[in-house]
């Protein structure tokens, strides 16, 4: 249904020359998107209000020069009282957005910068989140849409380094993640991994440096370069881990 979706979305823009665009995806979602690209009917182009965003809308255009407005904004969230506030996590945030009956298909990916939290969602829901989201756990809160430009955000990485037999795909995620290179194996064979939004196919693929490397249920990872070689021939790599 979704590929159907989005098929439908590049007719549109096709046949009207206009942008259309899809809600916030999901990796799942971005990888059937992927699959739908040899019957798409325009261009594209994904965005999820930064660079690196897990979560992405997708706009489809008539013209590669078509200018392209996503339907994002980005939402400021602070503590109304800094002194008593909860020290908030994602989690928190998302339950307390779910409590409101937003769907999470309009909201894209949440930013927590020490008392500061970064919400990207759909224009549509801006207003009422706006107005309707006072609380989160016990921390009084206002949310206030951010004018102008968005912020240029960047998710809180940690730089990491490690030893592998080489960059292949289920190498470095069992390096990456801390497990066996069958436990690896397996995440990949259950559609788990993906690289770049795209559910991985192969253990055996090469990794390319500046790809990014998401486990579902455990983390994403940019693989950043390779650094030369241990004495006993394996390959010293550089990652950042998002925090």
């Amino acid at each position: 249904m979704l590929a159907k979706r989005l098929e439908d979305l590049s007719r549109r823009a096709d046949q009207r020359g206009i942008a259309t665009y899809s809600d916030f995806l999901n990796l799942n979602e971005q990888n059937i998107f992927h699959t739908t690209i040899p019957k798409l009917y325009s261009g594209f182009q994904m965005f999820g209000g930064y660079e690196c965003a897990e979560r992405q809308m997708i706009a489809f255009l008539p013209d590669a020069l078509f200018p392209v407005d996503f339907p994002l904004v980005c939402l400021k969230i602070a503590p109304l009282n800094r002194r008593f506030a909860d020290l908030l996590n994602h989690r928190d945030v998302l339950g307390s957005l779910m409590s409101l009956g937003i769907e999470r298909a309009k909201l894209g990916d949440i930013l927590i910068e020490e008392t500061q939290i970064y919400l990207f969602c759909h224009t549509m829901v801006c207003d009422y989140l706006s107005e309707a989201l006072t609380r989160i756990r016990h921390t009084s809160v206002t949310a206030v849409r951010m004018q102008g430009e968005i912020p240029k955000l960047r998710p809180h990485t940690q730089p990491c380094s490690g030893i592998v037999s080489s960059n292949r795909l289920d190498a470095l995620i069992a390096q990456m993640c801390g497990i066996s290179r069958s436990q690896s194996g397996d995440l990949i064979k259950r559609g788990s991994v993906f690289i770049n939004g795209r559910m991985a196919q192969s253990a055996s693929v090469s990794c390319k440096p500046g790809e990014i490397l998401s486990v579902r249920g455990t983390g994403r990872f940019r693989f950043l370069q390779t650094s030369g070689e241990t004495k006993k021939g394996r390959m010293k790599i550089q990652y950042e881990k998002y925090l």
